[in-house]
């Protein structure tokens, strides 16, 4: 018998149970991992809610940890009985203290990278990867706005923008936020609170405004994001923290300058096993060099039991960077 955290309806964190289960034999090309560390993501959230809802209960949640292998099934080639390994676009039910992951979805985690820092950074590293190499391809000297750049994905962002010589403009909603995604090197930072963000981008650009917009937030910054980018500009929108943005009429992306809208995800840009090494080539070599550093305060580590008490505090805002349960 193994724990988990599973749930038998959508709802608010309360609906999270700590449970006894038994771990299913790893099917072919399956791996069998004993976690360590488990990524906790925004996503998990509107799983749990229904936003995006589960094809059938009890279910399990999550789909990021890093562990060791204790099990392959028949046909797997590339791993074996005590590797180091990370994974981040499993089927769901991370939350787990055992996980079965299939062996196309699993990278070696390397030895200079311990299962707290590949938990707390690979799903949101990967998608700072396609965001900023893929989607669209910042360049040395480029000034460009991502919002929330306090949380998991805006800190690694700000850091793989210093590495690239790139002008980050953040925001955030505290001055403690600024001072971290400053620290984690942010070019500039506006406070949502206290701000502007449309006039404040403008002014930081000499009127120039920018190329391109990374939100997360959704309806609360929809617009202030497309007052930010100047004529062409492109739209990126890769969450809804703040709730989904809706009843938009397109003809407002032709009256504020024949703007460009997109709603990427992760797997529309790792489709395949070859993309996901290369992306996960980039971001391990980031975190080895020490480019990338990802450090978890103790007061947002959690016994796996306590998911319920994480998702309460994910979503009041109160989190800074990642957030890990710990088996």
């Amino acid at each position: 018998m193994a724990k988990r955290i599973q749930f038998s309806a959508h709802g608010g964190p309360d609906v999270l149970e700590w449970t006894d289960f038994e771990p299913a034999d790893p099917a072919e090309h399956e791996v069998q991992v004993e976690n360590r560390a488990i990524g906790i993501n925004y996503i998990d959230t509107y799983v749990r809610s229904g936003l995006y809802p589960v094809a059938a209960f009890p279910s399990g949640l999550g789909t990021e940890a890093a562990g060791v292998v204790s099990r392959v099934g028949r046909g797997v080639t590339l791993f074996k009985p005590g590797d180091r390994v990370v994974y981040c676009m499993a089927a769901m039910g991370a939350y787990s203290e055992v996980h079965n992951v299939a062996e196309d979805r699993l990278m070696h985690l390397p030895e200079a990278i311990s299962f707290e820092q590949g938990a707390a950074s690979f799903l949101k590293g990967l998608t700072t990867q396609y965001l900023l190499r893929q989607t669209y391809k910042i360049s040395a000297g480029e000034t460009f706005l991502f919002h929330a750049a306090a949380g998991g994905v805006g800190l690694i962002a700000c850091q793989w923008a210093k590495a690239l010589g790139a002008h980050l403009i953040g925001t955030v909603g505290s001055a403690e936020k600024a001072t971290m995604a400053k620290n984690a090197g942010a070019w500039e930072t506006i406070n949502y609170r206290e701000e502007n963000i449309a006039q404040r981008v403008s002014e930081l650009t000499d009127g120039k405004k920018v190329a391109v917009v990374y939100d997360s937030v959704g309806k609360d910054t929809w617009e202030a994001s497309l007052d930010s980018l100047r004529r062409h500009g492109l739209m990126v929108s890769f969450g809804n923290a703040s709730g989904p943005v809706t009843g938009v009429d397109l003809s407002i992306l032709n009256k504020k300058g024949s703007l460009f809208v997109t709603r990427p995800s992760l797997f529309g840009y790792v489709t395949s096993r070859q993309e996901l090494e290369i992306a996960s080539a980039e971001l391990f070599s980031l975190l080895a060099s020490g480019a990338i550093k990802v450090d978890v305060p103790e007061q947002q580590k959690f016994a796996l039991k306590e998911a319920s008490k994480a998702h309460q505090m994910l979503e009041s805002r109160a989190t800074q960077g990642s957030c890990l349960l710990i088996p």
